[in-house]
């Protein structure tokens, strides 16, 4: 026979005072200004969530999933680029996310709310695309004016510092690890966007037009003279490609930048020699930076 022990309210024995109280269908632990502990190691369900969220560290995304209310997701974009779908939203809803190891600059997570739910009150279905190295985000669904808002917004890069590598556009862009590389084959801009801290230095390699070739006697080959390459400076390179180490043409140090676009001229090669007429090539033309 199972034992049972019925009671409305239970008081401390110093003082009388409510310790559980039984009011209708409202259960009162403690009193005002009293704490209560659960013990080391023991759990608790259904008293509702204080704005936090239980971080999955157990379970490292990879791939495209679902969220769910009340969870924070480290998401680990190295393998490609994938999406955190919403789950359907419903006031005071929260779901965290953060970039696991610094990549969401080189795979976006995006994240996509539950079919025309809305995310910072923007279009009803529009995703948006978490693209900046280390970043986390936390949304709390409010209503459907404004859908789901992100509350608290982080960047945090390696080691926790703030990379001030330069920023730029122009010409043709390869990256060679943290170097960048502008290529220009024509006329063009390069314009620095960000250049701050000890890093805002750029090498460079210029190279002129060729000198053109002469032409042969009588309009043939017989005699023509070859072209000739033009003449270049390059700085001593920090970056993926030693500089060679020829005195004049390499200068000691790479040179600052900032923030401003810089004109680039590359100039054509030389016009070549004709018959009749004068025979001989011609110099190409200056490229500068």
């Amino acid at each position: 026979m199972t034992s049972k022990i019925k009671v409305d309210n239970i008081n401390k024995v110093s003082d009388d005072s409510n310790i559980i109280n039984k009011c209708g269908t409202t259960i009162t632990l403690g009193a005002s200004g009293d704490s209560i502990a659960l013990a080391s190691g023991a759990s608790q369900t259904g008293f509702g969530r204080t704005g936090t969220v239980d971080w999955q560290t157990g379970s490292i995304k990879t791939a495209t999933f679902t969220a769910a209310n009340g969870e924070g997701y480290f998401c680990n974009t190295a393998g490609g680029a994938f999406t955190m779908n919403l789950p359907a939203g419903s006031a005071g809803a929260i779901v965290s996310v953060q970039d696991y190891n610094n990549t969401f600059d080189t795979n976006a997570l995006t994240v996509d709310a539950n079919g025309s739910e809305k995310i910072n009150g923007g279009s009803g279905g529009e995703p948006v695309e978490l693209n900046t190295e280390g970043r986390g985000v936390t949304f709390v669904y409010i209503d459907a004016t404004v859908g789901w808002r992100s509350v608290q917004d982080n960047d945090f890069t390696k080691k926790g510092i703030t990379s001030t590598f330069v920023s730029a556009t122009g010409g043709t862009i390869i990256t060679c690890g943290d170097f960048k590389t502008h290529v220009f084959t024509g006329p063009g801009t390069f314009c620095v966007a960000a250049a701050s801290g000890p890093v805002a230095n750029v090498d460079y390699v210029v190279v002129a037009g060729g000198g053109s070739g002469a032409s042969g006697h009588n309009n043939n080959t017989t005699g023509a003279g070859g072209g000739g390459a033009g003449g270049f400076r390059v700085s001593n390179s920090v970056g993926c490609v030693p500089a060679p180490t020829m005195s004049p043409l390499v200068n000691a140090t790479n040179i600052p930048v900032t923030v401003q676009g810089y004109g680039i001229v590359v100039g054509g090669g030389g016009t070549g020699g004709n018959n009749p007429g004068p025979n001989r090539g011609t110099n190409g033309s200056v490229s500068t930076f």
